[in-house]
């Protein structure tokens, strides 16, 4: 039973971010997180992402740190991996942009201005 990190080094939000994991299960990774202070919302389908800030305290508090491809190459083998997902076809438009496209079918200039573009600010390399 392991909970592993890597190094900070994923920049979001004008921070540094390491990722966390467990190599057997979500239970010992939701339980590891919640004692290190952690809140749920830092989970993302098979990690937590934790600020820089805190990356001392998850190894003194028993989190072992390891290379970026040691800690997916031990998610893989434990079967805890969830990669992302291609949207379904009906979902590749955000319910913004379909707002957008109903609202400006309605306008003036029959939607020649086209809708608008949501902005994410998620790494899309995790």
């Amino acid at each position: 039973m392991t909970v592993l990190i890597d190094r900070p080094l994923w920049p979001a939000r004008g921070r540094l971010w390491s990722h966390m994991v467990s190599d057997t299960s979500y239970e010992e990774l939701h339980a590891f997180a919640d004692r290190l202070g952690v809140p749920r919302r830092a989970f993302d389908r098979d990690h937590y992402d934790v600020p820089a800030e805190v990356y001392d305290a998850a190894v003194a508090l028993g989190a072992a740190p390891v290379g970026s491809q040691e800690l997916v190459a031990r998610l893989i083998a434990a079967g805890l991996r969830r990669r992302k997902r291609a949207p379904a076809p009906h979902a590749v438009i955000s319910a913004e942009d379909r707002r957008a496209a109903r609202s400006a079918a309605a306008s003036p200039d029959g939607g020649r201005a086209g809708p608008r573009r949501a902005v994410s600010n998620h790494d899309p390399r995790h």
